[in-house]
């Protein structure tokens, strides 16, 4: 398939009359829905806004790629379109972007639509490719100018010397679609100038593309791994590897090009096949990143459990109990499938994908013994952490032990010895050593949690709404929102009501302040506010980034007041919640007034917005 399949000439703007970054979008979303592209234009939209929050795809020298992968696209396509005298991106390098193509590709596209629309992000690497387009006088041109350059590069025979050397690289960005070619294409170019062998796999939404042999490992002098997500590495071990965010790639080929030929890149060990390499593999992952792995995975079962067991509350608060007057069969089922099933199962999981974060898959049963072995010693959710972090460094070094073992035995470490050894001993130390003390400690928080006074729970909400505004989704949030798990997993629901009422403030409060204060905001910034406010009643705390980052000093201490204000009234309101997600969805099913609970995200909201609009300045356009 070829890219003119999918950017034709209803989809090219050449001259785009746009001048912000919101508008540019705006205007390649409009064409792409008048030629017939889009099933819903609004969600499309918010899928692009949604990349666009999490990096600015605008890559610098003058491209810009917006792009989104939702089953708002009715059939795959490119949008295009030029600006002549730039427009400010946000790009990587800072300077105005005059070329944008807009990536749009359905949910169920097949892997020749990807493989399509990330060839033309290598292309666009090409200086004298792009003069070519910035110079174009019609639509056809463009088209004949690409189709001329795939051509080429189809009967294009590289032939490089490897007198230099011969280096091997991995490239990988989370939706897969962009800078996981431009980063490849970017290397392969510049080590085409150098005079380098250089041989890249992608790890695309496609699949992995080139994919690296043993044979060619084995022969490499250095790889460089330029990823945004998890790539195996395991096979890499013994090589000196350069690990960089896939952005560096596609902006600095030649010094990783140049590290990679002088190998001045640590030693990459691999679990289980170097004396210390179990330790500097736990280093290199770190612990926040392994209980991230626990906790997402451990969410779904939270979630749903949670919800079903505050819709149980609705028959009476103890519906469920046969033997009590209000009892109802539904309310039963509710509790059954949400408690005794799935909040059950969450401490196992998260115990199991910890354990694997770190130890890979010979850990994920050891990990979840060891979690179900807390669950049902009520040492709960701190006992699912250790028992996770317990079984894959216990693991770690179960592989460094077995490499003793002759090679005939290989295939039977991960189907026996790493299981059986690992649930043995994990097993062992959480009944008898972690269990018992652990399950002391949260009878005692319990305890001092039902114990506390108005006047200190409300500094607990204080202090927790508060946190989850602080970094909008970063380790500080993340660990509030972790104790708020603990404490859902203890039976205490008040805190992770302050939790989320914190997090949905920041959001909501700017969108607010975009609102009241529009004078304050750019164009762009009053069009993001408007998503602001889906993303703040989902719960989506990240979705204040773009506003923090651009004026961090008036923001930042504005989201977190207005947090720990909606944090410390949840207190006060006495609210309780069981889910710990669902934003708005969830508040018919908390424990209290669902009316108090509204006003005092409301409130914390508005003293946001408040405290935004006093603190900033009139912008002028």
């Amino acid at each position: 398939m070829k890219i003119t399949d999918l950017l034709t000439k209803e989809t090219i703007i050449l001259d785009l009359q746009s001048a912000t970054k919101m508008e540019v979008l705006n205007e390649l979303i409009e064409t792409l829905a008048k030629a017939g592209k889009l099933h819903d234009k609004e969600a499309f939209k918010e899928a692009i806004l949604a990349r666009e929050s999490q990096s600015t795809t605008g890559i610098g020298e003058g491209i810009a790629i917006p792009h989104a992968k939702t089953n708002a696209v009715k059939q795959s396509a490119i949008a295009f379109g030029r600006s002549k005298a730039g427009i400010d991106f946000e790009s990587l390098d800072g300077k105005p972007s005059h070329l944008f193509f807009m990536i749009a590709a359905s949910e169920g596209v097949h892997n020749a639509h990807l493989e399509t629309l990330s060839r033309l992000s290598t292309l666009l690497m090409d200086q004298e490719f792009r003069k070519k387009i910035e110079s174009a006088n019609s639509a056809e041109e463009i088209i004949e100018i690409i189709n001329e350059k795939e051509k080429e590069n189809e009967e294009e025979s590289e032939q490089i010397d490897s007198k230099k050397g011969k280096i091997l690289a991995v490239t990988a960005c989370p939706t897969g679609i962009a800078h996981t070619y431009m980063a490849a294409d970017a290397l392969k170019t510049k080590a085409k100038e150098l005079g380098v062998d250089i041989k890249v796999e992608t790890n695309g939404s496609s699949g992995v593309k080139n994919k690296l042999t043993p044979e060619e490992i084995e022969e490499t002098d250095a790889i460089i791994v330029a990823a945004d997500k998890q790539v195996e590495m395991d096979r890499f071990d013994g090589k000196h590897v350069i690990e960089v965010p896939v952005a560096q790639a596609i902006r600095q080929p030649k010094e990783l090009i140049e590290r990679a030929l002088k190998k001045d890149a640590p030693i990459y060990k691999a679990s289980g096949k170097e004396t210390n390499s179990a330790f500097q593999r736990g280093e290199r992952k770190g612990f926040y990143k392994h209980l991230m792995n626990g906790v997402s995975n451990m969410l779904p079962f939270v979630v749903g459990g949670g919800i079903l067991i505050a819709i149980s509350f609705i028959f009476g608060i103890k519906a469920f109990d046969p033997n009590d007057p209000s009892y109802h069969p539904i309310a039963e089922a509710l509790m059954t499938i949400g408690k005794e099933n799935a909040f059950k199962l969450m401490i196992p999981v998260l115990a199991g994908f910890i354990a694997m974060s770190i130890a890979d898959r010979p850990g994920f049963a050891p990990g979840m013994v060891g979690g179900f072995l807390a669950a049902n010693g009520e040492a709960g959710f701190l006992g699912g952490l250790i028992a996770g972090f317990l079984a894959g460094y216990l693991v770690v070094l179960l592989k460094r032990i077995f490499q003793v073992l002759p090679q005939s035995l290989e295939g039977i470490k991960p189907v026996l010895l790493y299981p059986l050894f690992g649930i043995l001993i994990t097993g062992f130390i959480m009944m008898y050593v972690v269990n018992d003390p652990v399950k002391a400690i949260n009878d005692g928080l319990k305890a001092w949690l039902e114990g506390l006074g108005t006047g200190n729970l409300v500094l607990l909400g204080l202090i927790l709404g508060g946190m989850m505004a602080v970094d909008m989704g970063g380790p500080i949030n993340k660990a509030a929102f972790t104790f708020g798990l603990a404490m859902i997993d203890a039976g205490n629901y008040a805190p992770h009501a302050a939790i989320m009422a914190g997090g949905m403030v920041p959001p909501l409060g700017l969108a607010i302040a975009t609102t009241l204060f529009k004078k304050k905001f750019t164009k762009a910034e009053r069009e993001a506010g408007k998503t602001c406010y889906i993303m703040g009643a989902t719960f989506i705390t990240e979705g204040a980034i773009p506003f923090a980052s651009a004026d961090p000093g008036r923001v930042i201490p504005s989201i977190i007041v207005g947090s720990a204000i909606a944090g410390a009234l949840t207190m006060v309101f006495g609210i309780g919640l069981s889910a710990p997600h669902g934003g708005i969805f969830v508040i018919p099913f908390i424990s209290g007034s669902p009316w108090l609970y509204v006003l005092a995200i409301l409130i914390g909201s508005f003293v946001t917005a408040l405290m935004v609009g006093f603190l900033k300045k009139e912008v002028k356009e």
